[in-house]
């Protein structure tokens, strides 16, 4: 018997079938449309992710004869969905993670001094990221869908909540703790929706799912609605959390960092919420079917993979994106280079939501290579800033970084990663540990697994990259074209 994961990325969806050796035996994967209608401006159509989510599922499902004992759901987590209770279908476009157009409430947010207690409360930034303020642009610009989630009709959610309503045929809303934590509408602490929060961002609670733990019964698949097949759900985790957790990040002190679309760092606190004063962000890990909730430091680089996209779809210097790393080998370095991939602006620890891309250093000389070269370089001093301001938050140093996502395959970029952090990087095994880790959480919760130690082991590290090239010259010139970026912006 197996275990069923279902990613549903920024992208597309991935389905995994992993057995109880934590192999993964069978994969699919289906794309689904991203929407663009306005600057800044980036939607999903959730019928799409459904219709994806099959896709993917019935691909992987006939790869094997195996018979799917649970179910694990992971997610691209701040996507905010909301869907009519009955017929499940939404009224409206999901407004996704990189969506910018809900800077305006951060600005009204500030202006009411609401901004340290958020923060305090959530772990959290006051920034378009997070689903939160995406609610309140469709009450102030949607009155109709509006109208219909204060009724009752509709409700909202994430894109895991709204794939577990899909899957229960609408008999079960819920999230998980780590999903949850990304909204800003649930405390920290108590791991619950928090009322003065609700009431800042005139949220109505009966709309909102049920915080679940991470792994434990949470739900059972209609077959009706889903593929024939009756399974109980055991597994649900935002997409870094259960990177973190497929990495085996388990103990305090264990950092990974995946490559994704954008890239996210989470080091592992424990049981200890860490403030940052070094623009991270404090989030719940998991918490697991006893109710004990594990707490991590996140900082998310909003534009990671999506630099390599727009090489290749904005400037077509490549045909697929795994081309840039044989590109960039064409030079020995950016020869002076430095690209500021902030195409939807910078996530931490800099946050400057609205601030646009550059590129600095440009000659007659200059390349589409050396523009591949800096747009890696890019993407690897965005983690070092993060590490860095995760050594100030935690007051100790990060031993080494564990690898996972698309972009860890690129070796030209995880051998600049060693560079710039001048620390050992770890690439596991499995590069899909975001569903990996699902599937670990739901195995757990299913109890094919009895507990975190049997499954410490499931993951080994493939390949270790070691510091080979000192590149602090290379950081602090990249910090100088970040601050003439911030003028030109401001100016």
């Amino acid at each position: 018997m197996s275990i069923l994961a279902l990613d549903a990325g920024t992208t597309g969806v991935t389905a995994l079938v992993v057995n109880n050796e934590g192999q993964i035996i069978a994969r699919g994967y289906q794309e689904f449309n991203q929407y663009f209608p306005q600057s800044g401006w980036v939607e999903h159509d959730p019928e799409e992710i459904w219709a994806a989510t099959l896709a993917a599922t019935k691909i992987a499902l006939s790869e094997t004869d195996q018979v799917i004992r649970c179910i694990g759901i992971t997610n691209q987590r701040e996507t905010a969905v909301v869907w009519d209770r009955k017929t499940l279908r939404s009224p409206t476009r999901a407004i996704v993670w990189q969506d910018r157009r809900t800077s305006i409430f951060r600005e009204e947010l500030d202006q009411k001094n609401q901004d340290d207690w958020i923060r305090t409360r959530t772990g959290l930034n006051i920034d378009p990221y997070f689903t939160a303020s995406k609610f309140l642009w469709w009450q102030r610009n949607l009155p109709e869908v509006w109208s219909g989630v204060q009724s009752g009709q509709h409700v909202l959610g994430t894109i895991d909540s709204y794939l577990i309503a899909r899957l229960t045929g609408g008999k079960s809303h819920i999230t998980d703790a780590s999903n949850a934590s990304r909204t800003q509408l649930m405390s920290l602490e108590t791991c619950a929706w928090d009322p003065e929060l609700l009431a800042v961002f005139d949220v109505p609670a009966k709309a909102l799912p049920k915080i679940t733990p991470s792994w434990g019964s949470l739900a059972e698949s209609d077959p009706e609605h889903f593929l024939g097949l009756s399974a109980p759900i055991t597994g649900n985790a935002g997409d870094q959390q259960a990177a973190l957790f497929g990495q085996l990040a388990l103990e305090e002190g264990d950092s990974k960092a995946t490559y994704g679309t954008g890239a996210f760092v989470l080091t592992n606190t424990g049981e200890k919420i860490v403030s940052s004063t070094h623009g991270l962000l404090g989030t719940v890990a998991w918490q697991d079917d006893n109710g004990k909730t594990t707490y991590a430091m996140e900082g998310s680089v909003f534009v990671a993979g999506a630099a390599v996209q727009w090489l290749r779809d904005g400037l077509g210097i490549i045909d697929k994106s795994p081309d840039v790393e044989n590109l960039a080998n064409q030079v020995p370095s950016s020869d002076g280079v430095i690209l500021m991939p902030s195409l939807t602006g910078l996530g931490a620890p800099f946050w400057q939501p609205d601030i646009r891309g550059s590129l600095f250093g440009l000659t007659r000389a200059t390349t589409d290579a050396h523009i591949a070269f800096a747009t890696l370089e890019a993407i690897a001093i965005q983690v070092k800033a993060v590490l860095d301001a995760m050594e100030m938050d935690i007051g100790i140093g990060i031993s080494a970084l564990k690898v996972d996502g698309g972009a860890a395959a690129n070796n030209l970029l995880m051998q600049l990663q060693s560079d710039f952090i001048n620390k050992d990087v770890f690439r596991a095994s499995n590069l899909e540990s975001t569903g990996l880790g699902a599937a670990l959480m739901a195995g757990l919760g299913a109890r094919i697994w009895k507990s975190q130690s049997e499954i410490a082991d499931l993951n080994p590290t493939q390949e270790t990259f070691s510091p080979k090239i000192n590149r602090q010259a290379e950081y602090s010139n990249w910090l100088k074209a970040l601050g003439a970026t911030e003028w030109f912006h401001k100016n």
